[in-house]
């Protein structure tokens, strides 16, 4: 699989794929926090307030996320869903 793709143009099923070869190839790291992505984000991430009214209901259901540049679109690796929150609220991403 080539990486990284365009985030836009994935489907639900193929999001999947790309999300699982991140965790592969990050050998279950997060991209963000490389803590192991089965565990929880350290307290230096949870600690930090987070504004759930800016995301979509259901945003935590998935305990992995895909994170993807929202000016490119493009993928950039598999992040924990509190880490996906925080660089989206606090780094625009």
């Amino acid at each position: 699989m080539i990486l990284p793709t365009d985030y836009i143009k994935l489907n639900g099923k193929k999001r999947k794929e790309v999300r699982e070869e991140y965790v592969e190839r990050q050998n279950n790291k997060c991209m963000f926090c490389n803590e192991p992505l089965d565990k929880s984000p350290p307290s230096k991430i949870t600690n930090r307030w987070i504004d759930w009214t800016l995301f979509p209901k259901g945003f935590l259901i998935n305990k992995i996320h895909l994170q993807h540049n929202h000016y490119t679109g493009m993928t950039e690796g598999a992040v924990h869903a509190f880490c996906n929150a925080y660089l989206w609220q606090y780094e625009g991403k």
